[in-house]
């Protein structure tokens, strides 16, 4: 198969920083959308996926899945986009399409294995797959999404995974205007989890041990902030909360969360993935018949679904824009929970 060179920016190893580099990327087959990158979001899985914190990273690691550009060229089947369309991709761009799961729209679950948009099996070119910290991706048309054209592009682009992944389940557990939403954490995940709340019409509340951040929680639109370290205000709010979307992405006690969801309430893991050391108390969780889930991102048909109704709703990510060549100093400062609330690279100065 045919490819071009392009640039990006990738590590060579788990202990070596980002740096500059050629990678290649397919022709457009008759199926395919070539997409010129304008903006990248820097996610926690990106940081995870350069270091090997995960295992299993394939190197050299181009990250990058919050990918928003202009299509440069479509393949002779496709007929969805056109030249000169906004475009987006998010955190998968195949998956086997055959399975029960592919066939209910929820690739994210493909029993197969959905294809990450890095470091998953590249079907093509074999090896594996390059992310959005690069010029141009090309993706097959059923895993590339539309862009309301009204919504600020750089800020559009973290929705395509930290919106996605706090929509996703407010969706699924059926979140609306007489819900009562709580949300754990505020950082990527949950400053979108609020806004996304409250666009869907919910009364949210924020669990924060950091007093401080009381402003910026209502500034996103919380109708309130708890401090989970205060014993009288948990007290206040037992059996309170219909749905809980933890984003803390370290290990961390759930109990005191648990006692405070109402009787069918669910508290639903989005950050941390891993085993949970400490032991979770059944006790409210059967008196309540309250529940613990997980969810993982969305599928294609919900991810555009997400990004229509952010475009209805005005509602996009608060972003500081950085440029390409910082981004071993964003990871620093991400892993301090330095920045409000997601970096976006600007993808042209990749191009100087």
């Amino acid at each position: 198969m045919d490819t071009t060179t392009v640039k990006a920016f990738g590590a060579e190893s788990k202990t070596a920083d980002l740096k500059e580099m050629n990678i290649e990327r397919r022709e457009v087959t008759a199926n395919d959308v070539e997409i010129d990158i304008l903006f990248c979001g820097v996610c926690h899985s990106d940081l995870h996926t350069a270091r090997n914190d995960w295992g299993g990273s394939k190197y050299p690691a181009v990250p990058g899945h919050e990918i928003v550009g202009r299509i440069t060229n479509v393949g002779a089947e496709v007929t969805n986009f056109k030249v000169g369309d906004l475009a987006a991709v998010g955190c998968m761009v195949d998956s086997c399409r055959e399975c029960e799961n592919c066939k209910q729209n929820l690739e994210q679950y493909c029993t197969q294995g959905m294809v990450g948009t890095y470091n998953g099996n590249d079907k093509h070119l074999g090896g594996h797959t390059f992310g959005g910290y690069s010029e141009k991706v090309v993706v097959d048309k059923n895993y590339v999404l539309r862009v309301p054209e009204n919504l600020d592009l750089a800020a559009v682009a973290p929705l395509l995974c930290a919106g996605i992944t706090t929509y996703s389940p407010l969706k699924h557990w059926n979140v609306n205007e007489n819900s009562k939403v709580a949300v754990v954490g505020l950082g990527g995940l949950g400053h979108m989890a609020i806004k996304l709340a409250k666009g869907l019409g919910a009364h949210v509340s924020l669990f924060s041990r950091s007093p401080e951040k009381t402003q910026d929680a209502l500034d996103l639109g919380a109708d309130q902030v708890v401090i989970s370290t205060n014993e009288e205000e948990m007290q206040k709010v037992q059996g309170k909360f219909d749905v809980i979307i933890d984003t803390v992405p370290y290990e961390h006690d759930l109990n005191p969360y648990v006692s405070t969801l109402n009787v069918s309430g669910t508290l639903v893991l989005l950050g941390f993935i891993g085993n949970l050391e400490s032991i979770i108390s059944t006790v409210p969780i059967v008196l309540g018949r309250r529940s613990i889930a997980g969810s993982l991102i969305g599928g294609i048909a919900e991810t555009q679904e997400m990004l229509d109704f952010c475009g209805e709703k005005n509602i996009v990510s608060d972003i500081e824009m950085i440029n390409m060549q910082n981004i071993n100093e964003a990871y620093e400062r991400m892993l301090k929970s330095d920045v409000k609330y997601r970096f976006v690279i600007d993808m042209k100065s990749l191009k100087n």
